[in-house]
């Protein structure tokens, strides 16, 4: 963050000093919601979850050396009060943003793979300039702005990753930083019950198109009509990636290895070059496809694009981490999210990595879909029964909505069930997939598959 006088905060937040606070001490970063992240120079942000109160830990917070605690309400330490914690945080970061004029932001959007897209385009633009973006998935109203906070004087790229709960959300998080180029990979059916419609889906994603300035870029899907149908809703020029001979960046003739690894000829407006993913399953070529194309309007040649696309290693946890247990069985950890279409995909990719080996899957019912919850679930089903599978475990509430589609499935109340369950059925060299969404905290059965921690 650049060095801020708590005043100057208070003036950007319309915030009140409580107290003795000093408005000539300096926010020097990190700003931070988590007190045990504090450093010397934080400021410590006190939000009210479900669990915890960060006001609680406002004292905590300013002894490990927190200048002062942005709250919203009076605490026993250095303060400043506002109305809005959430939106003060939010204006703080504008302000940030406002200050950096050298500052180039990179926002990606999509219904599936916003997480690796970010991590192999902030890997592209680190080899040009110092690259800020965030941890994991850190791509809502409180991701996004301490994300933005990192940035400093020295920071040239900022890559951002925005997610939408609904119409609005996009067009909210690109006022924070506004972006110059924009990345839609595609339009699926995640939250599908929380939109209402794939339509609408587009509308909110279309949104950072729309926040694009005349010499921006839209960088979109040539392959998703949706994605395509958003060039109409920008000024920015387009640029399009896909696999098909109209995109300006494409993959060409893509073949995976024994591991279910995409390689290929990536083919720009200025030539070709040789890419061979560590990334597991076809869909990442697409992801590759996006962070490329970015990354080419930003000006750099396309060795180095493929160079920096070849090396890349997963980088945020539990998608489709491939790990080999010493007696041969591979545990492919898919268990961050999932949606109809990343279950499609994820199946492709174990049927593309277990050839001629058993496999087996376990999953966890599909939320936020609505109406078309209980049909798109049992199509889980029935994508799962006809996978070739040796076992199948369904985990938790729900369950039967997918055994509906897949009756010779087992079914597990809960995470430690179906890790017994798996257990009691794997041999050596067979190969496991694990698949759900969020909340079903399927990561511990791969953490207790391969004897770790799924923290």
């Amino acid at each position: 963050m650049i060095p801020l006088p708590l005043g100057r905060v208070a003036e950007i937040t319309a915030g009140a000093l409580m107290g003795q606070t000093d408005p000539r001490a300096v926010v020097r970063g990190p700003v931070v919601i988590d007190s045990r992240a504090v450093e010397p120079g934080s400021l410590f942000v006190a939000l009210k979850g479900e669990r915890a109160d960060g006001h609680d830990f406002a004292v905590q917070a300013c002894e490990s050396g927190a200048v002062a605690v942005l709250a919203g309400r009076p605490v026993d330490a250095p303060a400043l009060i506002v109305g809005d914690v959430v939106g003060a945080l939010a204006e703080l970061a504008k302000a940030v943003v406002a200050e950096l004029p050298d500052l180039t932001v990179v926002g990606v959007t999509g219904s599936a793979g916003k997480t690796t897209t970010k991590d192999l385009l902030a890997r592209l633009t680190a080899r040009v300039g110092p690259t800020v973006a965030p941890v994991g998935s850190y791509n809502n109203e409180i991701g996004h702005p301490l994300t933005v906070l990192r940035a400093d004087a020295e920071t040239r790229y900022l890559v951002l990753e925005l997610s939408a709960r609904n119409v609005g959300h996009i067009a909210y998080l690109a006022e924070i930083a506004p972006p110059r180029i924009g990345v839609v990979l595609n339009v699926g059916t995640a939250h599908l019950g929380v939109f209402g419609g794939k339509d609408v889906i587009a509308r909110a994603k279309g949104e950072l198109v729309e926040a694009l300035p005349k010499d921006g870029v839209a960088v979109l899907n040539a392959d998703d009509p949706l994605v395509a149908g958003m060039a109409e809703r920008t000024e920015a020029r387009v640029t399009w990636f896909g696999r098909g001979a109209g995109a300006h960046i494409r993959a060409e003739h893509v073949h995976l290895d024994e591991r279910g690894r995409a390689a290929f000829t990536l083919r720009t407006p200025t030539g070709t070059a040789p890419v061979r993913l560590r990334l597991h399953g076809a869909h990442a070529v697409d992801n590759v496809l996006a962070a490329a194309a970015a990354a080419y309007e930003l000006g750099l040649p396309v060795a180095t694009i493929a160079e920096e696309l070849s090396a890349a290693e997963p980088r945020s946890r539990w998608r489709m981490e491939v790990t080999d247990r010493a007696d041969g069985v591979t545990v492919v950890n898919d268990a961050y999210n999932a949606n109809p279409d990343s279950m499609r995909a994820a199946f492709a990719a174990l049927d593309a990595m277990a050839a001629g080996r058993r496999r087996f899957a376990v999953v966890a019912s599909l939320r936020e879909l609505g109406e078309e919850g209980p049909a798109l679930n049992e199509g889980v089903g029935r994508l799962a029964a006809g996978a070739g599978l040796a076992g199948l475990i369904v985990v938790g509430e729900n369950a039967g909505l997918i055994m509906a589609g897949a009756p010779d499935a087992i079914y597990a109340p809960d995470v430690d069930a179906a890790a017994a369950e798996l257990e009691a059925r794997i041999a050596p060299g067979d190969v496991v997939l694990i698949k759900g969404p969020r909340a079903a905290g399927l990561e511990r059965v791969a953490a207790r598959l391969l004897g770790g921690d799924a923290r």
